[in-house]
């Protein structure tokens, strides 16, 4: 990789992110979700975009589950697999940046070096971490998309939070107690945080 490294070059663009920020009058920002599968990262994101849109702010959502059936369909859930699916994922989120969006990234994202590494693509005030922290148990409970239950059954193996670690952030920009705040609340304390 490193021989073909040598031989790229980047390609300079006469409209910078500056100008595009101009256009669109509002900053650019990477807000990252991260939470156990059931937290409820992409209920909050879904809220988040309907609350920028109605205020004029171009926005965008990367959710975790969307993205395998496209651009990272071709992974698998092993470790190795699910940091090529972050790193990806910041890449693109770095894109979508850089055109000036607001990007709301919604995946488990397990590692802090994961998490770290999305973070290092931004300036420090564009990229925001919010923990969705939500139990163990409340995630069982809620299981909306059934994993857990196969899970138990023995069908999914390397699930995050049963068999396969998850790195609780230890000092993100906004932690979401979700026992205490509902989706919309919890989209409108984001929004309030960043505007």
């Amino acid at each position: 990789m490193d021989r073909m490294n040598k031989n790229i070059t980047t390609q300079e663009h006469k409209i910078t992110k500056v100008d595009r920020l101009k256009m669109n009058g509002h900053l650019a920002r990477c807000i990252w979700l991260t939470g156990l599968s059931g937290s409820g990262k992409s209920t909050i994101a879904s809220h988040l975009e309907e609350i920028l849109f109605a205020n004029g702010i171009h926005s965008y959502i990367l959710d975790g589950d969307n993205l395998r059936h496209g651009l990272n369909a071709d992974l698998t859930f092993s470790i190795d697999d699910r940091s090529e699916n972050i790193r990806r994922t910041a890449q693109v989120a770095k894109l979508m940046n850089d055109a000036g969006l607001v990007v709301i990234c919604a995946l488990i994202s397990p590692t802090k070096r994961d998490r770290d590494f999305a973070r290092s693509l931004f300036a420090p005030s564009e990229f925001i971490e919010v923990y969705v922290n939500t139990s163990m148990a409340v995630c069982q409970h809620r299981d909306p998309k059934g994993l857990y239950a196969k899970v138990k059954n023995g069908e999914i193996v390397n699930f995050t939070g049963i068999d396969s670690p998850y790195e609780e952030p230890t000092n993100p920009e906004v932690m979401i107690l979700t026992k205490d705040t509902s989706a919309l609340e919890a989209a409108t304390l984001i929004f309030n945080q960043l505007w």
